[in-house]
Formats: C-alpha cells, sequence, structure tokens
C-alpha cells in the first residue's frame, strides 16, 4: 500500500510539473506572438509615415549620402584601419531599418538572401575574430566573389537620393573595400607582411596555391552549400504554403523571374532549358555555377594588390554608370507613373447643378473667385 501510495503521489507531482510547464510554454508563446503583431503594427505605421513625407525624405537622403560618400573617402585615405569599424556601424544600424521597410513592403523573405548571411559572418569576424587568418579568407572569398560581381550582372545602381539603392548598393560594395583595406592599406598587416629583416611573413600567411584554394575556394564553397540548403528549407518547404496564399510577398527568386520573363533576357531563356516546372531549380543551379566562378577568381586577386585595385574601380564604375542609367532612363517613368495613379486615387466630385442667381449672387461669386485666384 505504501509503494502505491508512494507512485500516485510521484504521478501526480509528475502531472503538476508538466502542466506547469505547458502553461508557462503557452504564455511565452502568447507573449511571442503578440511581440511579433506590436512589431508588425509598428513597422508598417513607420513606413507609412515615410511615404507621406516622401519628397523631404528624398531631398535629405541625397544630402546625407552625399556627405556620407565624402566622409567615407576620407576615412579610407586618412584612417584605412579604422574602416572595418565603419561599416559595421553601418550594418547594424541600417539592417534593422531595411527589415521595418520590407516587412511593410511584403519583401522581408530578401534578408534571408546570401548577402545577408555573407555580412552577418563578416560582422562577427570583424568584432570577434578580427586576427582568425582563415576565417579572413572565407570572408574574402565571399566579399570579392558572389557580393562584388553580384553589383556587376545584376546591375545594381549608385542613386544617392534613393535609401534603398543606397543600402542594397553597400552591403555588396562595402565588405570588399573593408577586406582590400585590411588586406593591403591597414598598417598592422603591413607591418606582418613586411617584418624588417629575414623574418618571415606572419600574416596573411601564404605557403603554397592549396592552401589559398582551400580557404578561398572549397571552404567558402562548403558554407554557400550550407546556406542554399538552409534557404531551400525555409522559403521552399517550411514558408511555402505562405508564399502561395500571398503572391505578393516577394522573394529574390519571384523578383527575378518576374524582370527575366518581362525583358525576356538570357536569364529567363536559361531558366526555361529544362521546362516551366523547373525554373527555380534552374535559378539556383545557376546560381550555384555563378558562385564557383566568383569564388575561383578570388585567388588571383588575394595575390595581385595591382589586380585588387583595379577590380574596387570596376565595381565603384559599374555601380556608378547604373546610377546614371536610372536617374536618366527609369526615374522620370517612375515620377510619370506615381502622379498617374495619384490622379486615379483622387474622388471624383460631382458637379453641381445650375442654379439661377441674382446680381448680389454673381458679385459674390466673383469676388470669391478673385481671392482664391482662379481665372475663367
Amino acid at each position: 500500500m505504501a509503494e502505491e501510495e508512494a507512485s500516485l503521489d510521484n504521478g501526480e507531482a509528475f502531472r503538476k510539473v508538466r502542466m506547469t510547464i505547458a502553461e508557462r510554454s503557452k504564455r511565452v508563446a502568447e507573449t511571442k506572438e503578440k511581440t511579433k503583431k506590436i512589431l508588425s503594427k509598428q513597422a508598417v505605421k513607420i513606413a507609412k509615415q515615410a511615404e507621406e513625407h516622401e519628397r523631404f525624405i528624398t531631398k535629405v537622403t541625397h544630402l546625407l549620402s552625399v556627405l556620407g560618400f565624402g566622409a567615407f573617402c576620407f576615412i579610407l585615405g586618412a584612417r584605412p584601419q579604422d574602416v572595418p569599424y565603419v561599416y559595421c556601424l553601418f550594418y547594424v544600424t541600417f539592417v534593422p531599418l531595411r527589415w521595418i521597410y520590407y516587412r511593410y513592403k511584403k519583401w522581408h523573405y530578401y534578408l534571408l538572401d546570401f548577402c545577408y548571411y555573407a555580412n552577418t559572418i563578416f560582422l562577427i569576424t570583424l568584432l570577434f575574430f578580427p586576427k582568425h587568418e582563415k576565417l579572413f579568407m572565407v570572408c574574402f572569398s565571399f566579399a570579392e566573389g558572389p557580393l562584388a560581381w553580384a553589383l556587376i550582372i545584376w546591375r545594381c545602381s549608385l542613386v544617392f537620393s534613393s535609401a534603398d539603392k543606397i543600402v542594397s548598393v553597400l552591403i555588396h560594395l562595402l565588405p570588399g573595400i573593408v577586406f582590400f583595406t585590411i588586406r593591403w592599406w591597414n598598417p598592422e598587416t603591413l607591418a606582418a607582411m613586411h617584418p624588417v629583416g629575414k623574418a618571415k611573413s606572419s600574416w596573411p600567411y601564404v605557403e603554397e596555391k592549396s592552401y589559398l584554394w582551400t580557404w578561398l575556394f572549397a571552404v567558402p564553397l562548403v558554407a554557400y552549400t550550407l546556406w542554399q540548403l538552409l534557404y531551400f528549407l525555409i522559403v521552399n518547404v517550411l514558408r511555402r504554403q505562405r508564399l502561395l496564399r500571398d503572391p505578393e510577398v516577394m522573394t529574390s527568386y519571384r523578383e527575378l523571374s518576374k524582370k527575366a520573363q518581362k525583358a525576356n533576357n538570357i536569364w529567363w531563356r536559361l531558366s526555361g532549358l529544362l521546362g516551366d516546372q523547373n525554373r527555380q531549380m534552374m535559378y539556383i543551379l545557376l546560381q550555384a555555377l555563378f558562385t564557383v566562378a566568383t569564388m575561383a577568381l578570388t585567388v588571383p586577386i588575394f595575390l595581385s594588390y595591382e589586380m585588387h585595385v583595379i577590380f574596387q574601380v570596376l565595381k565603384v564604375s559599374a555601380t556608378v554608370w547604373n546610377g546614371g542609367n536610372f536617374l536618366l532612363d527609369v526615374m522620370p517613368r517612375q515620377v510619370v507613373l506615381k502622379e498617374k495613379k495619384k490622379l486615379e486615387m483622387q474622388p471624383i466630385i460631382p458637379e453641381r447643378p445650375e442654379q439661377p442667381s441674382t446680381a448680389v449672387d454673381s458679385s459674390l461669386n466673383d469676388h470669391n473667385a478673385s481671392d482664391e485666384g482662379y481665372s475663367s
């Protein structure tokens, strides 16, 4: 009997513990859901307020962007060792703001793209492992491989009046400049690369080409493959139904395929080689081939200062050229479309029926018309 009572007491205690855990889990889930709704609501509110003051914000953005560009050029020449900290400040400031804007626009799945995955690794490396040589080489491969060439292939535009375009360019451009300065201009790195006397260079220590190919190509490719698997799992498996329910939610594949189909360009034709039903798999394959090719090019860039300088000039020139094309060709069409939409959204005010007027009424109408600046 004593054993049965003890077992009953243990069972009751175990049941109470399970109930307590279940209740706490429920409360945590409810709190999490409430917090998510509050954040989403605030994100929409901020984005709507920004749209209401679009013209003023555009002017302020242009002013701050030009001043920021000048300040960055000064830091790049005067204190290149501080460039990594400028990049970290930029990333922790503007990426959360971009999430707010993209959440409102239903573009937040863009933040799962490879560029954000790579930039997060850059941030961790620069803040916590700044002298880890192998991790530096992996970051170098990401920055001067897929991210850098994306500026040219996807025609990113440097437009100072557009905060979205500025951030898009800097997310792809800044990491390469950061690792360029660490590789060639940082005083501490230069001292390690060119030691006094006959001492061997301590950093970056490159013993043979196989070492370079391992840490600039093979290991980064494995890290890229890991991202691709995670992206496919999240977007195509876990969030598949969400995306199917709302066609307005954008992903990089949806956006690129829509633009490619509209232009009927080479990317659209290549993605359709295996049929319309396999376009997404072809997109993944093309992206993988692009990544392999651009990572392979980082090896000669890593070894040659001259080639690395030319590549920096090429990247900046491409974004500035695309920005000029945007300002002259695309922006005027966008302004016309916006004005047309505003006119279409304005309510139509029905005309009042004409009424017989007296001399007094006529004089009053003339007085009002002259006051309000109307002309017949």
